[in-house]
């Protein structure tokens, strides 16, 4: 960019400075030449305090002449007695071994044909860790060395190995010179992101080890048996062997999908494959196949208001939102499960989108609710609502912002603790939001709005 803006790291030194000497890292002292002056033609960095990261630009000798608010706040240093040191002083980086980053990588005097450094793991003084990154800009452009008609190079490692001094300050002389270095580009990150991530897949490694090995063990336990003794077992001894492999089999199967679920969840791959749905059909069918596999008909109880708006949704995404919802009233709350259907309003879904863990009862939606009944709206509903409610001890307040998290479970332990994170992606992949409250007679209330609409939506 030939555009030439006045950096404000730079103005913060003198702009008459003479040259001095200074001691490096290591003891050495160095000659280094003044600051530029006045403005400095540098267009990427207009915008360095705005940067999502740490920014930190050294010139052709190592003197820091933009050091950004980020990369203020990761090493706790102020920007304004930072400028005009050497980087290598204000950044004393190492790794885990504690070796010096920059001995090891020597960037001032190190090849001539090195573009970058990529990210890494160093550490400041202060044990600090930080994602750390680095860039050249080098003289006749990025990684390019000029060479003299007979073909020897200019700047080729041993030429500027000749004129450097220890601890990275180079000679005045060197500066200039065909493919040195003109600046030194910096990125900083912090590395708690990371750790989280790691943290996170740790879980994830060690609560699949744990769900796949106990159905992996029965089946393999059963299989064996039945193959080295399968004349000792009457025909409804193998049935209920037989059987139980099948269940293991199914557990190991959910438990595979709902980790795919989950990778397309993080990685923004959920596809919606739209078509008419009709909530209330797909909620009985839910509770028909509870009832089928031998829950107490009278546990469930289904209410469908009038003016239940259509919708276009994925049926199989929308089965696994209600069978998922359902199962967890039924294994974590108490007493009769209700699921409510009825119609609601875009503003409901800013709100609940916005404040998606409420504690008080009837608290989802701007609809007032009392005994079940909501209260009148004016205009066509433009959404529509499932509320799945149990009559438990309920949700406590201050674990009602974890809820939607992975692997969060209630005190019941069971399952993988992902059910409701993949409820909660399933749902906004279709443009909706879902939260928790206290139900109207006690117990957990879990509400999803989705929006109404066409086959385009």
């Amino acid at each position: 960019m030939d555009e030439l803006i006045t950096s404000r790291a730079s103005s913060a030194v003198e702009a008459d400075r003479a040259p001095t000497e200074r001691e490096t890292a290591d003891g050495h002292r160095s000659s280094v030449s003044p600051l530029p002056e006045g403005p400095v033609p540098i267009g990427s960095l207009v915008f360095a305090d705005e940067l999502p990261d740490g920014v930190v630009v050294a010139d052709e000798v190592g003197r820091i002449v933009v050091f950004n608010r980020v990369a203020a706040r990761l090493t706790g240093l102020d920007p304004a007695e930072v400028i005009g040191k050497f980087a290598f002083d204000v950044l004393p980086l190492r790794d885990a071994d504690g070796s010096d980053w920059w001995l090891c990588a020597d960037p001032y005097h190190g090849l001539p044909t090195r573009t970058r450094h990529p990210e890494r793991s160093l550490y400041l003084s202060d044990g600090t860790e930080v994602l750390v990154s680095v860039g050249y800009v080098r003289e006749g452009g990025p990684g390019r060395v000029a060479r003299k008609p007979g073909g020897a190079d200019k700047g080729t490692a041993g030429k500027q190995s000749s004129s450097a001094q220890p601890g990275g300050a180079a000679k005045p002389g060197s500066a200039g010179q065909p493919g040195s270095v003109r600046r030194l580009v910096i990125s900083l990150r912090g590395a708690q992101q990371r750790e989280r991530l790691e943290r996170s897949r740790a879980e994830l490694v060690s609560t699949v080890a744990h769900e796949l090995r106990s159905p992996l063990t029965s089946v393999k336990g059963f299989t064996a048996t039945l193959l080295n003794k399968w004349s000792r077992f009457t025909d409804d001894q193998k049935r209920v062997m037989l059987e139980t492999v099948n269940a293991d089999a199914d557990r190991v199967t959910r438990l595979i999908t709902e980790l795919l679920d989950v990778s397309r969840i993080e990685s923004g791959r959920m596809e919606v494959h739209r078509q008419l749905v009709d909530l209330a059909d797909r909620a009985r069918k839910i509770i028909a196949g509870r009832v089928a596999s031998g829950d107490a008909e009278d546990r469930f109880r289904l209410e469908v208001r009038h003016g239940v708006p259509e919708t276009w949704l994925d049926a199989d995404k929308i089965d696994q939102i209600l069978g998922n919802l359902v199962e967890n009233a039924v294994r974590h709350g108490a007493g009769i499960v209700t699921v409510v259907v009825e119609p609601a309003h875009l503003d409901d879904l800013s709100q609940l989108a916005s404040t998606p863990q409420l504690a008080g009862p009837g608290r989802l939606g701007s609809a007032a609710r009392s005994g079940g009944t909501a209260a009148p709206r004016p205009g066509a509903p433009d959404a529509a609502s499932v509320s799945v409610r149990d009559q438990g001890e309920g949700i406590a307040p201050e674990v009602a912002p974890r809820v939607f998290r992975q692997f969060w479970r209630g005190k019941r332990r069971g399952g993988t603790g992902l059910g409701l994170y993949i409820v909660k992606g399933l749902v906004e992949a279709h443009g909706g939001a879902i939260g928790v409250c206290r139900a109207p007679g006690g117990g957990a209330e879990f509400r999803f709005i989705v929006p109404a609409g066409t086959a385009a939506a």
